[in-house]
């Protein structure tokens, strides 16, 4: 029997959230480098430049790697052989975690959650409450997947019930380009099929916490249909010309994730949630021996980049500037403006 005490769970939540709030993934990183080296178009390479040395920059000085820090959502796997040493739920330890995280006066996070959201849509101040999702599972540990998922690319989720003979990938490859560039691509494509509806959508925000491994499912080969799949929607949606930002290129997601489900004979719901640049989760497991610790990113994970002068930008006179001026623009136009 594993005893799991308040304090260790909630100063885990706690700094689990500080940590993804300035610290990409490793295999994020790792995936945006590979994606700059290949890129052709200069719009699409610059925005992937910009993203990456904001990133370092986050990681060397611990602020956020987005203004939007995101809605808290928790994945627990808690072990039927574990015992709580604790007053409080575990959701209400969650939430105090989160509250923690938010609050921390080295590194405030931004508070995006609001109460009454049909209604007064008043901010809770602290980020609370967390989307937790539980599950109790043989074992004597308490397994943790957690995420800032930004508002961005959660307002772009997808959900579908097609027919048993519909096509996944067609669905999807129609359905990315009105998901226009809002969701910050690149990121990564949650696919859920199968389940229910609200199985669906589950399927897809979990598959998002997985690694980055597109690139070693196309060395090896597919060895089942949900892999052919996600490499099918990986090449169409990439083909699509959607890119960094928007701005056009050959990388609109770094990996796309599928999870499914039995479902009705009658039914094949499918879902899609993408995650945007901002892609922030961390897994950890706590087994009764104290809180967790997230070790550093190495700096070097990060590539040596150096931006564009500033010479190369449009110039805007934001006094002078009109809507005409605006309609001229061209999606990733950088030309300096007439003197």
């Amino acid at each position: 029997m594993t005893t799991i005490r308040e304090d260790d769970f909630v100063s885990s939540i706690a700094e689990a959230l500080q940590y993804i709030s300035y610290y990409h993934p490793p295999d994020f990183i790792k995936a945006l480098s590979e994606a700059y080296d290949h890129e052709k178009s200069p719009a699409a390479r610059d925005a992937m430049a910009q993203i990456l040395v904001n990133s370092r920059m986050c990681a060397e000085g611990r602020r956020p790697i987005c203004q939007d820090t995101g809605l808290v959502v928790v994945f627990l796997k808690i072990g039927m052989d574990v015992r709580w040493d604790a007053r409080l739920s575990v959701t209400d330890m969650v939430n105090e975690g989160v509250r923690r995280a938010y609050l921390n006066q080295d590194n405030v996070l931004r508070a995006s959650m609001v109460r009454d959201p049909a209604g007064g849509r008043r901010n809770t101040g602290d980020n609370t409450p967390a989307i937790v999702h539980m599950e109790v599972v043989p074992g004597d540990r308490v397994e943790v997947k957690l995420a800032a998922k930004g508002g961005g690319s959660e307002n772009k989720a997808k959900f579908v019930m097609l027919n048993p003979s519909d096509d996944i990938a067609e669905w999807v490859v129609r359905t990315v380009p009105t998901m226009g560039a809002g969701w910050c691509p690149p990121g990564m494509l949650g696919i859920g099929i199968g389940g229910s509806a609200e199985k669906a959508m589950l399927l897809a925000k979990e598959s998002l916490m997985d690694p980055i491994d597109i690139h070693e499912l196309k060395a090896r080969g597919p060895q089942d249909r949900l892999e052919e799949l996600r490499l099918e929607i990986y090449e169409k949606v990439n083909a699509l010309g959607i890119g960094a930002q928007g701005l056009g290129g050959l990388t609109t997601v770094l990996d796309v994730k599928i999870k499914d489900y039995p479902t009705h004979a009658a039914s094949k719901p499918v879902a899609i949630i993408p995650n945007c640049a901002a892609t922030r989760h961390v897994h950890f497991v706590l087994d009764g021996l104290g809180p967790a610790e997230f070790a550093p990113v190495d700096l070097d994970t990060w590539p040596e980049i150096h931006l564009q002068s500033a010479d190369t930008a449009r110039r805007v006179d934001l006094d002078t500037l009109t809507r005409d001026d605006v309609t001229a623009w061209k999606a990733g136009g950088t030309a300096p403006a007439e003197r």
